[in-house]
């Protein structure tokens, strides 16, 4: 299976499975409330030697499992931009426009709601797009859209997704403190360091990446970000030339069938079969088959079952409904999407600067934008780095939460309707 196809079966699979996990945080919040926020708000002490941190299960998931989240998204960006869809500039700039506008669009329509007031720091929630969902969307609608449409939509994803990043790093970090993001930065180099004398030892690359994680938490910038900082420094190309590899591992196996090795040479000579496989495959390749499937089927459920779970009663949708944050967020995703994507990808083929995918047309686009609309995930998580009222960050959940439900029916919709045009078209 192609990596992108891998990445989207993976990706579709998983929305799934958060789709269940958002739904069992709802359902458990509001019918067993008091045990819902025990748990979650259980308090954690963290020490080494004289360094101690104090936190709670659901921040921890937010900056340590979200952390593994983000390495896989550094993996996917660093793969699409150096040998994947968007490595071919030309290629990239309808994409790079259509999640552009998607990420514009939708902040100036929340800022217009709340420029000023108590929820004015949340601009950046409505940017995101989930690709876990969208993509799970989009699969259900497989045999009714064009093939193309599912890279178009990843590649929209994954320049969100680099917008996402630099705005979590630049906007929702606090006051930096310059020693511990040193630190950070000399595990990072210690890393890349590791990566070209090609050392093979897990333990040394997982304490670094330990470090860099603690060190960014110190510095005041989101830990999260050491997690995309691997990802972008993993090798997106083979250590051994692949045809020498493959000659080598020819001879090796020729030698295994010969009846006259020993034991011990056998296994020697099936150990070295089996570093040529690894040294023939991406490291970050090898990391991403490995890794993906923890992200989307553990990391991201239990960030929705810490973080999906919004108390629904006692007046909460009422206040929800009058509130400047959830009305910004809400519209920000489902007309800020539709509309700043579109809009993106017209201005980018009107200018001559791309051409959409083989096969997808206008309502095409227009479904994909209004999919993009999905921003579960990275919304919820920047609505908690945004804000430090628990209220707000309630009134942004209630906002995510309704208007991603809206965005995945809307664009479901859309393609549903361009799918029978294009099969009334082919029938005549």
């Amino acid at each position: 299976m192609e990596p992108v196809q891998q990445f989207l079966h993976t990706a579709s699979a998983g929305g799934v499975v958060l789709a269940l996990a958002a739904a069992v945080a709802l359902v458990w919040a509001n019918v067993h409330g008091s045990s819902y926020t025990e748990l979650w708000t259980t308090d954690i002490d963290l020490s080494v030697g004289d360094w101690s941190a104090h936190t709670t299960l659901q921040k921890l998931a937010k900056d340590g499992l979200m952390a593994v989240f983000f390495f896989v998204v550094g993996l996917e960006i660093k793969r699409e931009l150096t040998i994947g869809e968007l490595a071919d500039r030309r290629v990239a700039r309808v994409p790079f426009f259509a999640a552009l506008g998607g990420m514009v669009v939708p902040a100036l329509i929340y800022a217009a709601f709340n420029a000023g007031g108590a929820g004015a720091d949340g601009w950046g929630i409505p940017m995101a797009t989930d690709i876990a969902f969208a993509v799970g969307v989009l699969s259900l609608l497989s045999r009714r859209v064009p093939v193309t449409l599912g890279a178009f939509l990843l590649a929209i994803a994954v320049i969100d997704d680099i917008g996402a990043i630099l705005v979590i790093a630049v906007f929702y970090s606090g006051g930096l403190a310059p020693l511990w993001l040193l630190g950070a930065g000399l595990c990072l180099a210690g890393v890349w360091l590791m990566l070209r004398w090609r050392v093979r030892l897990v333990v040394p690359y997982a304490l670094l990446a330990i470090g860099a994680w603690a060190f960014m938490a110190g510095s005041g910038v989101s830990p999260t970000i050491a997690g995309v900082a691997l990802g972008l420094l993993m090798p997106v190309r083979p250590w051994a030339d692949p045809d020498a590899t493959a000659h080598e591992a020819a001879d090796v196996a020729a030698d295994l069938g010969d009846g006259s090795v020993t034991h011990g040479e056998a296994l020697a000579g099936w150990r070295r079969m089996d570093d040529l496989g690894r040294q023939a495959v991406p490291l970050a390749e090898r990391l991403e088959v490995v890794m993906h499937p923890w992200s989307a089927f553990v990391v991201l459920p239990l960030f929705a079952l810490a973080w999906a779970g919004i108390p629904l009663g006692g007046g909460a949708l009422g206040d929800a409904a009058g509130s400047a944050v959830t009305l910004g967020v809400a519209l920000g995703l489902v007309a800020g999407k539709l509309l700043g994507v579109t809009l993106g990808t017209w201005m980018a083929v009107r200018l001559g600067l791309g051409v959409l995918p083989a096969g997808v047309r206008w309502p095409h686009v227009a479904g994909v934008a209004a999919l993009a609309g999905i921003g579960f995930t990275v919304s919820v998580f920047v609505s908690s780095l945004a804000f430090s009222d628990p209220g707000l960050v309630d009134e942004a959940r209630v906002g995510i939460v309704g208007a991603s439900l809206v965005a995945g029916l809307l664009g479901a919709a859309i393609l549903l309707a361009a799918g029978r045009t294009d099969r009334r078209r082919a029938g005549a």
